[in-house]
Formats: C-alpha cells, structure tokens, sequence
C-alpha cells in the first residue's frame, strides 16, 4: 500500500477490486509511516540464527541471490502481494537461488483500535523464529489468511498464539506472544525501512531485489517472473 493514486487499471494494486476502491483503500488504509515517530531502544533481541538483529530480516532459505520483503500483517496490499508473488518466492527458495528475508514491521497500529495489532503481529513473528525458523513462512501464510480488516481490534494474543502453535510452534511462543517480547525490537526496526524510489516516507510491502528497492508504483505489475525472476537472472 502506498499513498499515491493508481496510474491504469492494469496496476497489480487494482487485482480484484475497481480503481475507485483502491483509492479508498489506500487513503483509508493509509500506510505512509512519518519519519516524526520516536526512536527507541531495541529491547530484547530475537535471538535466533535467521533474525538479522541489524537489520530485523528473517531468513527464509539459503540462496545467494536476496529477495526482502518488509509487510504489516495489517495491510491489505502486503496480502496481494503475498498472494501474487508468494508461490514464485517460495519456488525461488526451493530452488536455493534466493534467500528470503522478510521484515515484519509496523505502521498501521492506528487501524487497529488501539490494540497495536501490527507491533504485536510483528513481535509475534519473531517468537515463532526465535523458537524455530522453519515455522516462520506457515505461520505468515496462516496471518494472512486470517487478516482482519482495517480499523478492527485485530487478533488477540490467544489468537496469534493459537496460529503459532498450528504452524509447528512449542507452547513456549504463548508467553513471548503474551508478553510482547520484541514489541520494542519491531518499533526499532520499522526506522531501517527503506524509502521506495519517488516516495517521501515508508510504506508496505516494500519490496528489495538483490539490494535494489522497488516502487510499488513503477515496478511491481502483478507478473512475479517479470518483476523478481527476470531481476534476479539479469
């Protein structure tokens, strides 16, 4: 999702829905994060071999061309592009040409009603890769597939751990969940955001193909083998 209007209907943001409704989407879903927030410590770091606690990445594979993906699990747009791109990502890390670093960040906690349902999402993705990484990719899938709408409360903690645990986590995730373990780690980590080519502030998903960031805008057309794979081999 990104704060600008859509250029043509052919724009892989308007997949399923008419231009006048990605318009609402996007302003009320606005997903713009202004550089006036505060930073703050890290807290604890997610200790585990795939988090980057430089960087917030997870990796997913060992391939050694990058695909990294920085979503809100709140964002409607992050779900398309997952839906879009997803099959095409997890086949490239397969194959071990990419590895997969994906970023839960947070800006969107203002749709929420107030539960800070896009930190707590994010912090919870970090305790399923603190416990185990390889449960990482089912249980972003399984978030996806239960997003609430915007400007909902969002899942509940018993919820997120609920997910967690079905997509292979110990019982151990229930108290990080519970305890908003690397809330503060996400908030951090949402400042290393990278601005999209054009754009004045961050917004989800972002998309970086070996290094280089996408515009949503320009770049990203709904096609994942011209947009990624024809990136990747040139």
């Amino acid at each position: 999702m990104m704060m600008a209007a859509v250029r043509k209907s052919t724009n892989w943001f308007a997949i399923g829905v008419t231009a006048a409704a990605v318009v609402v989407v996007l302003i009320v879903g606005g997903v713009v994060w202004f550089a006036n927030s505060q930073v703050g410590s890290p807290g604890t770091l997610p200790q585990s071999s795939a988090v980057n606690t430089e960087t917030g990445a997870i990796a997913v594979g060992t391939g050694p061309k990058t695909v990294d993906t920085y979503i809100d699990f709140m964002c409607p747009i992050c779900n398309q592009f997952e839906q879009s791109y997803g099959p095409t990502l997890d086949q490239l890390v397969a194959d071990d040409q990419i590895t997969l670093n994906i970023h839960p960040i947070s800006i969107l906690d203002r749709a929420s009603q107030g539960t800070q349902y896009s930190t707590r999402s994010a912090s919870a993705a970090y305790c399923v890769a603190v416990d185990d990484p390889a449960n990482v990719p089912a249980f972003v899938k399984a978030l996806y597939a239960q997003q609430p709408s915007e400007n909902t409360a969002g899942l509940d903690d018993a919820t997120l751990a609920s997910i967690a645990t079905s997509a292979g986590a110990s019982d151990a995730v229930t108290s990080c969940i519970n305890d908003g373990t690397y809330e503060k780690f996400v908030t951090a980590m949402t400042q290393k955001t990278p601005v999209q080519p054009g754009q004045s502030g961050i917004a989800t998903p972002t998309i970086a193909v070996d290094g280089t960031v996408l515009s949503n805008q320009n770049d990203l057309t709904g096609d994942p083998k011209k947009d990624i794979v024809a990136r990747l081999d040139g």
